[in-house]
């Protein structure tokens, strides 16, 4: 279906505004009277060459492999401390080696030992070094992602990210 270059202006602004596909759909159908299918809206999106606005800061978790495992909380770090005392062991002995290039992240995960989500396989907590703390959830599919973060519209760095994937994959496992 070809639209006039009206209904094209319209469709550009709407997706300009945030509005997501089926907010277009419906805007297209209410007002331009244009009736269109979710997919046919979504390819009609495509050939304009319109980016649609993103309304969820999505974790990259392609690589995990490139940073070191996340150290205690500095304020667990004193219940920590002494017990290494008490084994006999020295702050030094969990000092990044040669074989650890990265510093420690400071990304601090927990998990909940109920999950009374319907929707998540597991739930938890997160805690950036930069003091943003957030809920996160592993849905059916498998895939993780941030909820109710405390600082709006936070998205933590590549580093803390990818620290995020790895303490979230070493907490789950």
């Amino acid at each position: 279906m070809t639209l006039t270059p009206e209904q094209t202006k319209a469709v550009s602004e709407w997706v300009a505004a945030g509005d997501n596909l089926y907010t277009v759909q419906k805007k297209m159908a209410d007002q331009l009277k244009v009736s269109m299918t979710y997919m046919d809206v979504r390819f009609l999106v495509d050939d304009l060459n319109l980016l649609l606005k993103d309304p969820a800061p999505k974790v990259d978790a392609s690589d995990v492999s490139k940073t070191a495992p996340a150290q205690p909380a500095p304020e667990k770090k004193g219940l920590i401390d002494k017990a290494k005392e008490k084994l006999g062991l020295s702050p030094a002995d969990d000092a990044p080696g040669e074989d650890e290039p990265h510093p420690p992240t400071g990304v601090f995960v927990t998990v909940d030992k109920v999950n009374l989500n319907p929707s998540a396989m597991a739930t938890g907590t997160v805690t950036f070094p930069d003091g943003v703390t957030g809920k996160w959830i592993v849905d059916l599919q498998g895939r993780p992602g941030l909820i109710e973060v405390s600082k709006p519209g936070y998205r933590p760095s590549t580093a803390h990210a990818q620290a995020f994937m790895q303490e979230l994959s070493m907490a789950l496992q």
